[in-house]
C-alpha cells in the first residue's frame, strides 16, 4: 500500500489476538503499522509485534529491493511496535537507530540492545534529512508512554502520529472508524487528556494532509473530522447529546426501573438514550460511551454493603481515566439498607466538575409509588434544556 510516491506501508494484520494489552476485546483483530520512506536515504518507521517479524521483514525486503535502510526510527517503544528491532539489526546491522533518550533506555531494558555508534538521539524540534523528505520530531510524552515522539514529513505533509489517532481492528476488516477509535482512545490514552491537548496544539501549526498512526487505517480525507473528535475526547467534552444509563440488576427489579426511566426520558423528548447492562456488555465499550455522553445515570444494587461488582469495575475505569465535566444521576436498590449511592459517590470523589442531579431514586426491593414518583422527577430533571 502506497501512502505517497515515496512512502510505503509495510504493516501487518493480526487476527490471532483476542485481547489487546491483555484486556481489550478485539473481535476484528489489530493492525501493527510500519512505514518506509524511500529517498536518497531510507528511513524505516517502527517495527511490529514480535509474532510477525518474519512477515514484516519480508515486506521490508520487497520494498527495499537491492537497497538497504539508513535509519530505523522508533516513535514508540511499546513491544507491539518495537519487538523486531533485534531481528532487523541482524539483517541490517549498519542501520542507525533514531529515537528519544527515554526510548533508548527502554530499548536496553526490553531487549538488551544498547547501540553506541549507530545511534541518533533526537528531541523536540530535531530533524532527520533524507533528501527530498525531512522529518521533524515533536515530543509527545504520555501519548501514551513517556518516551513517545511523533514526526512530520514536510515534503508529503504526513504526520506519523505513533499511537495517537489509532484504532482497534485489522485493516482487512471493514468497519466504521469512530466507535473502535473512541474505545481505543479512552482505553489506551484517555487518562492523558492534557498531554493529547498539548500534542494537538503543537501540530496545529503543521500543514497535515495525511495521518499515519501505529494502529488502524491511514487517514487522508476530511482530517478535520478526526482532529475535532480528538479535541473533544482529550478535553473531556461532550460528543453526544442525550443520556447514557449504566446498570446492574440481580433479580430484575433494578432493570425494570431502568426500563421505566428509559421510557420516561424518551416520552419527554430526550434526544438519545443508550442503555448498558454492565454484567453482559463489554466494559471498555461501556466506558467509552460514558465519555461520549454529557449525562450519565448509574443504577445498581447494594451488595455486600457496597455495590454490585460490575458497577464497581465500571466506576473504577471511569475514575482511573479522569472522568469529568459530566452530569450524573444515581439510582440505588436495597431492601433493608440501601447504600449504593453513597458508595458510588465515594468512588467518583476524585473526578472533576461532576454535577449530581438534585433528584435520585431509592428502591427498596421493587418499584412502588414513592420510587415511581422519584423516577418521574429524575426524568424531568434530566430532560431539561
Amino acid at each position: 500500500m502506497k501512502i505517497s510516491e515515496d512512502i510505503q506501508y509495510i504493516g501487518v494484520n493480526d487476527h490471532d489476538i483476542d485481547l489487546f494489552e491483555g484486556q481489550y476485546a478485539v473481535p476484528n483483530g489489530m493492525s501493527y503499522n510500519s512505514y518506509v520512506i524511500m529517498d536518497e536515504k531510507i528511513a524505516v518507521l517502527d517495527t511490529v509485534d514480535g509474532r510477525f517479524c518474519r512477515e514484516w521483514l519480508e515486506k521490508l525486503k520487497d520494498t527495499l529491493g537491492f537497497r538497504k535502510p539508513d535509519f530505523l526510527v522508533l516513535h514508540h517503544m511499546e513491544p507491539d511496535h518495537s519487538a523486531c528491532v533485534a531481528e532487523f539489526l541482524e539483517v541490517y546491522p549498519d542501520t542507525t537507530i533514531v529515537s528519544s533518550a527515554p526510548a533508548f533506555q527502554m530499548l536496553k531494558a526490553f531487549y538488551g540492545i544498547a547501540p553506541t555508534d549507530k545511534k541518533l538521539m533526537v528531541k523536540e524540534g530535531d530533524t532527520l534529512f533524507l533528501g527530498a523528505h525531512t522529518l521533524t520530531f515533536v515530543s509527545a510524552p504520555l501519548v501514551h508512554w513517556p518516551e513517545v515522539m511523533v514526526s512530520y514529513d514536510s515534503h508529503d505533509k504526513v504526520l506519523f502520529s505513533a499511537d495517537a489517532f489509532g484504532k482497534f481492528g485489522a485493516l482487512d476488516t471493514a468497519e466504521m472508524w469512530t466507535e473502535e477509535a473512541r474505545r481505543y482512545y479512552i482505553g489506551i490514552v484517555g487518562k492523558f487528556g492534557i498531554q493529547v491537548q498539548n500534542l494537538l496544539k503543537k501540530t496545529s501549526a503543521l500543514d497535515i494532509h495525511t495521518i499515519c498512526p501505529l494502529h488502524g487505517p491511514v487517514l487522508d480525507r476530511d482530517l478535520s473530522y478526526y482532529l475535532n473528535l480528538y479535541n473533544t475526547w482529550s478535553s473531556y467534552g461532550v460528543e453526544k447529546d442525550g443520556v447514557m444509563i449504566a446498570y446492574t440488576s440481580v433479580y430484575g427489579n433494578t432493570k425494570k426501573a431502568v426500563e421505566e426511566l428509559t421510557a420516561l426520558l424518551k416520552k419527554k423528548g430526550c434526544p438519545q438514550v443508550q442503555v448498558f447492562d454492565l454484567a453482559r456488555e463489554d466494559v471498555t465499550e461501556c466506558v467509552a460511551n460514558a465519555f461520549s455522553f454529557g449525562k450519565l445515570v448509574l443504577a445498581t444494587t447494594t451488595y455486600n454493603t457496597g455495590i454490585f461488582p460490575h458497577m464497581h469495575t465500571f466506576l473504577h475505569y471511569l475514575a482511573e481515566r479522569n472522568f469529568q465535566n459530566r452530569t450524573i444521576a444515581m439510582m440505588e436498590n436495597g431492601a433493608w439498607a440501601p447504600t449504593a449511592i453513597k458508595t458510588m459517590k465515594s468512588m467518583l470523589e476524585g473526578c472533576k466538575n461532576i454535577t449530581y442531579t438534585e433528584n435520585h431514586v431509592t428502591i427498596r426491593g421493587a418499584l412502588d409509588e414513592a420510587s415511581t414518583l422519584q423516577l418521574e422527577a429524575l426524568a424531568k430533571e434530566l430532560c431539561r434544556a
